[in-house]
């Protein structure tokens, strides 16, 4: 293969066929594209490109419009860009650091949920989707960008906290600690795994060197989230029954109402002590303990 054609034949000699493929730039756009990649990491965005080159904000999203109609970069959200490989033939790309591009696109965010619990070693399973929690107000849920996929909730920034920094590829990301990622998990079980992801995660996290239970009753204080305590109470009493301090934190805690132990799940038993709502074979479970 070369410049963008496929050759058939020895010593190079004839038929191609073409690809679509990447266009040739000239020597000044060259200089500035490579000014532009020198000069970010990642992402290039419109605003990032006018301070590298000097030029206004409509120049440079210009420019980046024309090297993205090239090939030379690809467009992953208004005004923000990444650089195509250069081994690369066409502009459809995979982006290798998918949390890099999450803290890129969505900051103040960091990786929860099943993420996390990977990255932790709580769960060997691995996933698809990247979990992002957001200050932002996000229209879709669900997104695809740059060949990966984001599952994105917005929260509000009092629930910014136990949270750890690592560097990526010279880039600071924000990801929940071992008992941040628990609490998450409480407060929303169908954003996070399900419950059966949950309870393995729980488990492993209390065979864990991560297990602080008055670390995690602190941030169930912070978070101030009356399904999470019912949840984590209620498997607690199960999974745990010799944990007794928690236990008499969750009871002492429980606010008014009923919710379910897991909202996707169809929840028709009642479980009056934890004010939990749970599925059938799970009232069984309960008093069989």
């Amino acid at each position: 293969m070369y410049a963008g054609y496929t050759f058939y034949g020895e010593n190079l000699h004839m038929k191609y066929i073409k690809k679509e493929r990447i266009s040739g730039i000239g020597q000044t756009e060259r200089e500035f594209l490579s000014k532009l990649l020198r000069a970010t990491k990642i992402t290039i965005s419109v605003s990032e490109a006018a301070n590298i080159l000097g030029l206004k904000q409509d120049q440079a999203a210009k420019i980046l419009a024309r090297y993205n109609k090239k090939g030379w970069l690809k467009r992953i959200q208004q005004g923000v860009y990444l650089p195509v490989p250069i081994t690369s033939l066409t502009s459809d790309i995979v982006a290798e650091d998918p949390f890099v591009i999450a803290e890129k696109l969505f900051s103040p965010c960091y990786i929860g949920g099943t993420n996390a619990a990977n990255y932790w070693d709580l769960t060997e399973q691995i996933f698809r989707t990247t979990t992002i929690m957001t200050q932002k107000m996000v229209r879709n849920r669900k997104s695809k960008i740059a060949g990966n996929e984001y599952l994105i909730h917005t929260l509000k920034p009092l629930y910014f906290f136990g949270l750890k920094t690592v560097w990526l590829n010279d880039i600071k990301i924000k990801i929940s600690d071992p008992t941040r990622t628990i609490v998450d998990m409480l407060m929303f079980p169908s954003f996070c795994g399900g419950l059966n992801f949950i309870i393995e995660v729980l488990q492993n996290y209390y065979r864990s060197q991560y297990k602080d239970m008055d670390l995690l009753i602190n941030y169930l204080e912070t978070a101030k989230n009356g399904a999470a305590i019912k949840r984590f109470g209620f498997l607690v009493d199960i999974y745990f029954p010799n944990e007794k301090k928690v236990i008499d934190y969750c009871l002492k805690n429980l606010t008014q109402g009923y919710v379910k132990l897991s909202p996707s799940l169809d929840c028709s038993k009642l479980i009056r002590r934890w004010r939990l709502w749970v599925p059938k074979n799970w009232k069984r479970k309960f008093y069989d303990k």
